[in-house]
């Protein structure tokens, strides 16, 4: 994919659809916000209300994909989960289209990032994520990831090795560490019961409303997974030293929905999925010509020594985490 996939998105067009889509008048008030994967802008409509208008990336989510992200919105809505709908009656009339480019526009909601929650915000945060996950196992998402080792990851390392970006002095060491790490997950991932995810939920991907409650935001990278992929991103350190977080957050994820314990000892595997994950998504940046968002020393042999050597750690970190 080309670096002018975006290049049609001038201001106009931006303002057009924007008005289409909602129905209300904009001014030229248009201004881009930051997004590594789609375009999104901030637009003013004639009453002085502010929306934000997001441009799917075309070619990296289905149509009946980016619908199965709305259904789940939509549903934790309909459940009283605090989410933000795009403007639309349902999924399917939030959906637009031009140019064979998918787009959406929601309301624009301020808010903050608590990175240092309190010990009753931490159990908040616990009833939050309990009560999404509630909605998420009441419904499907079949055009969705999954987020298995033996699927998702797989799928991204052999993006990694067939894209002609890794250092050839480094080939062998870096799918040999990542082969190594999937030799000892995949198995621990069998019979792990999965459900809708939000599946990016760093802190970042939660606003807190001054007299609201927190909020979930961004989905687009909503999966189906398991339950603890939406906890581990949230502590502040890996499991052993966080046990008090941890402990707060599960007492109140419990009120509304049993957590298996066992899966804590996918954190570890996971953050290395998501090594890896990650590497395959600066591949696509590079293959889309969008390279300057990448390190400073991308694609050479120092780089991928370190992402070898950044999987050779994580490698023992899970094998601890296990014994």
């Amino acid at each position: 994919m080309s670096n002018t996939v975006f290049a049609h998105l001038t201001m106009d067009v931006v303002i057009d659809l924007t008005e289409s889509a909602i129905g209300r008048r904009c001014t030229n008030l248009c201004r881009p916000l930051n997004s590594y994967i789609n375009r999104v802008y901030e637009v003013e409509t004639e009453n002085g209300d502010m929306v934000v208008t997001k441009f799917f990336r075309p070619g990296r989510w289905s149509r009946d994909a980016i619908q199965n992200e709305l259904e789940f919105v939509f549903d934790l809505r309909e459940a009283d989960v605090p989410v933000i709908l795009p403007f639309g009656d349902d999924p399917a009339n939030a959906l637009h289209e031009a140019d064979g480019m998918i787009y959406t526009v929601y309301p624009k909601k301020g808010g903050r990032v608590c990175d240092e929650p309190s010990d009753d915000e931490w159990k908040q945060l616990g009833r939050l994520i309990g009560r999404m996950h509630q909605v998420g196992v009441a419904g499907s998402a079949d055009h969705r990831i999954r987020m298995h080792p033996n699927e998702s990851t797989e799928q991204h390392l052999t993006h990694i090795m067939e894209s002609g970006e890794v250092d050839l002095q480094c080939e062998e060491p870096y799918e040999g560490a990542a082969d190594r790490i999937l030799d000892i997950i995949i198995p621990l991932f069998e019979d792990v019961p999965e459900l809708r995810i939000h599946g990016d939920l760093h802190p970042q991907n939660i606003i807190h409303r001054p007299g609201e409650s927190f909020y979930l935001i961004d989905f687009d990278d909503m999966v189906r997974g398991p339950a603890v992929q939406d906890i581990w991103m949230l502590m502040p350190g890996r499991v052993p030293d966080c046990a008090r977080e941890l402990q707060l957050f599960l007492s109140g994820y419990e009120t509304f929905r049993e957590f298996d314990y066992q899966q804590l000892r996918l954190v570890e595997p996971l953050r290395a999925m998501r090594f890896i994950h990650y590497t395959s998504w600066c591949v696509h940046q590079c293959e889309d010509g969008t390279i300057t968002r990448l390190a400073a020393d991308w694609g050479t042999a120092a780089y991928w020594k370190q992402e070898t050597e950044a999987l050779e750690t994580q490698l023992i970190e899970i094998q601890d985490s296990l014994n």
